[in-house]
């Protein structure tokens, strides 16, 4: 049974991740994690959600190329983050540290 709810719970996160706005908000709050791992797995399931051949053909991104970059030990490029959140009408924005 537990494998039936861990699908059906990733299915539900993912149909919601198709809006840009709850993607944005799954994201930021990986970030308030400060946990590189969490972050590059909540990015993966943002690209999961709007389709990696989607993404990696309006980035420009070879598809297993950017499945390694979103891997547990991926470390993708400020380019290469940001060509993926803009494909997907996110962007990167700084603030300060209150």
């Amino acid at each position: 049974m537990t494998g039936k709810l861990t699908k059906d719970h990733q299915k539900s996160l993912l149909e919601t991740l198709k809006d840009p706005r709850e993607a944005a908000a799954y994201l930021n709050a990986a970030l308030e994690e400060d946990d590189n791992e969490l972050f590059l797995l909540a990015l993966k399931n943002v690209v999961k959600a709007s389709g990696v051949t989607n993404i990696a053909r309006k980035t420009h991104l070879n598809r297993e190329n950017l499945y390694k970059m979103l891997s547990e030990k991926g470390n993708p490029e400020l380019t290469s983050l940001w060509s993926i959140l803009s494909s997907i009408g996110l962007k990167i924005s700084i603030d300060t540290v209150s």
